[in-house]
């Protein structure tokens, strides 16, 4: 049977991968490297020199997988993203079996870890409940969750409290934002458009890598100038991944 290997690759830095992830590295022979195009090399890029980094198995194989689009102009969001996870199903199911012998060691290196907001785990469900005959693996990464707080030398939680992980679309729904609140996924930089009121906000952007932007202080004061932070970087590489804590400050619990 086939096994394939989620190796949760951190944030992007080299040096954020465990210990176990690097030694995953070496059990598996064929990689599988996710393309989004032109305008996000850079991802596959960092995935190619953490392999060369740390891999020592002379017959290791990369293969590029081309990642078909999502429509984010949909209405219905799931649906969207159901279609998106099909689309995406057909593409693993024919390179796993053109590629990965069927008692062959294959991996996927997922950005961050992949237990949160990354879809490679319920792409492999699916092909499995599709009856393709394969196992996998997790090996869990540090999240950017992780890595914000800790570049902002900050406690998720506070005393006896509970954090909310989230996303931006979530965010912008919500009435209230919970006193400690992690977004995640806000490409409508919905941090703006909130009633900022007695809110903190600690942000980063490209944790972990040389690119790394850091920027902390009262909503309503930074707010503009994350926008224009994330903008300009975006911009200049073509993409972006970005996370921030909302905490309501002491005294406006």
């Amino acid at each position: 049977m086939r096994k394939i290997l989620l190796i949760g690759m951190g944030p992007g830095g080299a040096d954020f991968l465990t210990m176990q992830a690097i030694e995953a590295l070496d059990r598996a022979r064929v990689f599988f490297l996710p393309d989004k195009g032109a305008e996000k090399a850079e991802l596959r890029e960092v995935r190619e020199q953490i392999c060369r980094r740390y891999i020592t198995q002379p017959d290791a194989r990369f293969v590029t997988v081309d990642i078909p689009q999502r429509d984010a102009a949909a209405d219905d969001y799931r649906a969207t993203v159901d279609d998106w996870h099909a689309r995406i199903a057909a593409r693993y199911r024919q390179i796993l079996i053109d590629e990965l012998p069927e008692d062959g060691c294959g991996a996927f290196l997922v950005w961050g870890d992949p237990t949160l907001y990354d879809s490679s785990l319920r792409i492999l469900d699916r092909l499995r409940a599709d009856g393709l005959p394969i196992d996998y693996e997790i090996i869990p990464g540090i999240s950017a969750v992780q890595a914000l707080a800790a570049r902002h030398r900050i406690a998720l939680n506070r005393i006896g409290e509970s954090v909310v992980i989230t996303t931006g679309r979530k965010l912008g729904a919500a009435r209230r934002v919970a006193d400690d609140t992690v977004v995640m996924l806000d490409g409508d930089e919905t941090f703006a458009k909130i009633d900022p009121t007695g809110l903190d906000i600690y942000w980063g952007a490209y944790l972990g890598m040389k690119d790394e932007i850091l920027i902390a202080g009262r909503l309503a004061d930074v707010a503009s100038a994350i926008q224009r932070a994330r903008r300009e970087a975006r911009e200049s590489k073509g993409w972006i991944m970005d996370a921030y804590l909302l905490r309501r400050a002491d005294g406006d619990v």
